[in-house]
């Protein structure tokens, strides 16, 4: 078969299961509509004659007034409805801890002066699930949040959409992938599919516990000959919003007799997770079967325990200082010392660059950065020059007119999505920085205005790059033709 033909295979495979998750959510939406008490007219039952319409859609004029409330319904500031959407008093005391609960669950539908509208998603609570927020903790908070009882089919979209999605990870630690998963259940269903089971590699305790290094340091394996590992954990940033409102802690430290801090025992013991190695060839297989299973894996990783892939001589000068929102925005992408891949969205003149800067630096290993056009290219390279002290010689653009030279070690590389996707003949210089940058190992993939990449002619660059941890950035996520 001709390389031509093998990658369009390769493109066609990676649709393929992009559109099983697509269908997925789809189905798992659907519980919000059958659930909703439609009557055979195609009226809602909650809603007098409004509601959601014989085609499955959402009627605009939906009316929910119907809804029992609960008795101390001032003091709570949402109504959840039935159909997943989710309705916010923005003058309401409890609106800030509110609207962060929300931002983490559920997706902005429209936020006018004093209503704020939210919609509850499959994505959203795919997003909610990969910053280690549980199923019981997204349902409890919702329904003390909520002015009316909780309906049974948002719980139900809750529990469907969120009992396989997180389950189980795909760890880049010390160069070596890994399947890990608190459960070992998981682990063992996995297994049992022939492909994952081919791609396993038996290894000792000794290597993987240098594989663990200091963010889960590996103890024995198990009966299923799983390594056992001390859990990353989520930083508090990602959490707080689910503690219930009197659950912080006194700023007054308790002192014993002599006058000294008493030490608490920890609340809880520290929780383990299970995982075994995957050979590196078959980590596509991997994933592709493991979302056949239903158990799509998010991608980590372990930037701090890399130490194959050279360092990048790289910090944010003393004056450069990074906006509480992005901030935050970070905080879910590194949360558990890990690098996730994923999407910040954030609007025009927010500072995205800025922000994809800083998570350059924080993981410190080889970046490349996608840009939609040449003078793209040309604004990123003096953004990464005004905000950190990267060495002239270790930033290259790689654009039609300019080919700078690419350093051997940790660097960073500014390119076009078109550069790197052109499949025509390219000129002896292009071919050659294409070989080199298809021959490295790339800490980070920066791709600016991201949802320009699923167009058919963006599609082969993620594949054609070998980056461990993506980073998309955009203002404008949502895409007309829904293949975002």
């Amino acid at each position: 078969m001709a390389v031509g033909d093998d990658e369009m295979t390769s493109g066609e495979s990676e649709y393929a299961s992009a559109r099983k998750l697509v269908l997925r959510a789809g189905r798992r939406e659907a519980i919000l509509v059958s659930h909703d008490g439609a009557k055979p007219d195609g009226t809602s039952a909650a809603s007098g004659g409004f509601g959601i319409g014989g085609d499955g859609t959402f009627g605009s004029g939906a009316d929910y007034s119907n809804l029992p409330l609960k008795p101390d319904h001032p003091l709570r500031p949402c109504w959840v409805c039935p159909d997943g959407h989710i309705f916010l008093e923005a003058f309401h005391e409890l609106y800030t801890s509110a609207y962060d609960f929300l931002v983490a669950v559920a997706e902005p539908v429209a936020r006018p002066e004093f209503l704020h509208e939210y919609m509850l998603t499959p994505y959203s609570l795919y997003a909610a699930v990969a910053t280690n927020i549980d199923t019981e903790s997204i349902v409890r908070v919702l329904s003390r949040l909520s002015k009316n009882e909780l309906p049974d089919s948002v719980v139900t979209f809750v529990r469907e959409c969120t009992k396989r999605y997180g389950k189980a990870k795909l760890v880049l630690k010390s160069n070596k992938f890994y399947v890990e998963s608190e459960h070992p259940s998981v682990l063992r269903e996995l297994l049992k599919d022939s492909d994952i089971s081919r791609a396993r590699v038996t290894e000792d305790v000794g290597a993987a516990a240098g594989a663990a290094g200091p963010a889960g340091a590996a103890g024995d394996k198990d009966a299923d000959g799983f390594v056992v590992s001390t859990k990353a954990e989520e930083m508090d940033e990602n959490l707080k919003m689910l503690r219930e409102p009197d659950d912080d802690e006194s700023d007054d430290e308790e002192l014993d007799l002599e006058g000294r801090p008493v030490q608490k025992p920890s609340a809880t013991p520290a929780q383990t997770t299970v995982s075994f190695q995957v050979k590196g060839e078959m980590v596509e297989t991997v994933k592709r079967q493991a979302i056949d299973l239903d158990y799509p894996l998010m991608e980590e990783y372990d930037f701090r325990n890399d130490k194959v892939n050279p360092d990048l001589p790289m910090d944010l000068k003393p004056q450069t200082r990074i906006r509480r929102y992005q901030e935050r925005s970070l905080a879910k992408m590194f949360g558990n010392g890990r690098a996730r891949s994923g999407i910040i969205v954030l609007p025009c003149g927010a500072g995205k660059t800025l922000t994809g800067v800083t998570a350059a630096q924080t993981i410190k290993k080889s970046v490349v950065c996608l840009c939609t056009n040449a003078v793209s290219v040309l604004q990123w390279k003096h953004q990464f020059q005004m905000w950190t002290n990267i060495p002239e010689d270790r930033i290259a653009c790689f654009t039609s007119d300019k080919k700078d030279p690419i350093h051997p070690d940790g660097c960073v590389l500014i390119t076009t999505y078109t550069m790197i996707s052109y499949g025509g003949r390219r000129s002896a210089q292009s071919a050659e920085v294409m070989k080199a940058i298809q021959n490295r190992e790339w800490g980070l993939m920066l791709m600016d205005e991201v949802h320009v990449v699923p167009a058919k002619m963006f599609r082969r660059v993620v594949g054609s790059v070998k980056a461990h941890c993506r980073l998309g950035l955009t203002a404008t996520l949502v895409r007309e033709d829904d293949l975002i």
